[in-house]
């Protein structure tokens, strides 16, 4: 039971990281931050895909907002790049 959690743990904290990243890449347009961001956005990406894969019986409205969040930041992140 604690490893569906501890996924979703840690899905949360990346995405969240993420987030941070990339407000403070795209408001300083700094493109090791730009670079930064993009890797922790690939890193939550990932954590995501991996507990999707192993979730059983986890909540669904978990995965729905994370991956729009997700999709959110994504784009963020493009339009900051163009």
């Amino acid at each position: 039971m604690s490893e569906p959690f501890n996924d979703i743990r840690q899905v949360e904290m990346a995405i969240k990281a993420a987030q941070r990243m990339v407000g403070q890449a795209t408001m300083s347009m700094d493109e090791d931050q730009l670079k930064a961001a993009t890797d922790a956005l690939n890193q939550a990406k990932k954590q995501y895909q991996d507990a999707v894969s192993h979730a059983t019986g986890v909540d669904d409205q978990f995965f729905e907002f994370s991956s729009e969040l997700i999709e959110r930041i994504d784009h963020q992140l493009q339009e900051a790049k163009e």
